[in-house]
């Protein structure tokens, strides 16, 4: 429609604005803070709501708790329990086995102060057994020498006293007839028919078994060649 065509009187809508002045606008342009402020309280609000959320959920749950501290683990019935029952439940006072005393606290003197009423069996030493029964199978009548072939001085009467001391009545003493035996160490000899004789003489002179050996020896059953101190078996 052209403005010829316009059938309407001119008015104040009718008037152009001054160049540059808004057109259309009736209400008053709003600030920029105008339109962020509520974005920004729904957010504290919802993030106060989540916090407390989680306050309240984590001051609920038994796990999030405080451990006791050791004072009041100590304090506790069951621990003292534990550790070292009521107080007197160690005592004990059995003859022969032993006292013992508990506090509660773990801590208790129970080291074994019983007397026991019985009294210790002394069983011989198996060398000790082992010369009484060689002695019991030897010939304490047997012609036994004890010579002395450089070894200590009087080791050979030693020897023979010790013989008697055990129940042989023939032992006699005497130096080695020769020079020199060719022997190195103490040895026992015997003549046939003596092997339980030399081997009761030479437990009792501390000669192993292993120096005795058979001979053909011309004077004596069993003959002890002496080259050092004897170890003569209490």
């Amino acid at each position: 429609m052209s403005k010829s065509q316009y059938p309407y009187p001119p008015d104040e809508f009718d008037v152009r604005g001054p160049e540059g002045a808004p057109v259309g606008v009736h209400r008053e342009p709003r600030s920029g803070w105008s339109s962020v402020w509520p974005f920004l309280l729904v957010a504290v609000v919802f993030g106060g709501l989540a916090l407390g959320v989680m306050t309240y959920l984590s001051d609920s749950d038994p796990s999030t708790e405080n451990p006791p501290t050791a004072a009041e683990q100590s304090a506790s019935p069951d621990a003292s329990a534990d550790e070292g029952g009521g107080e007197g439940s160690g005592e004990g006072d059995a003859e022969g086995s032993g006292e013992g005393e508990g506090d509660g606290s773990g801590e208790g003197d129970g080291s074994g102060d019983g007397e026991s009423t019985e009294e210790p069996s002394e069983e011989p030493s198996e060398e000790a057994t082992d010369v009484a029964a060689l002695l019991e199978a030897a010939d304490t009548s047997a012609y036994v020498r004890v010579l002395n072939d450089g070894g200590p001085s009087g080791e050979a009467g030693r020897g023979s006293d010790a013989l008697g001391a055990q129940g042989f009545t023939n032992a006699v003493a005497d130096n080695y007839p020769t020079d020199d035996s060719g022997q190195t160490t103490n040895v026992v000899w015997y003549t046939e028919g003596r092997a339980e004789t030399a081997a009761a003489v030479a437990a009792v002179l501390g000669v192993p078994a292993e120096e005795t050996s058979e001979q053909a020896l011309s004077d004596g059953d069993v003959i002890v060649v002496i080259k050092q101190e004897l170890d003569i078996a209490e």
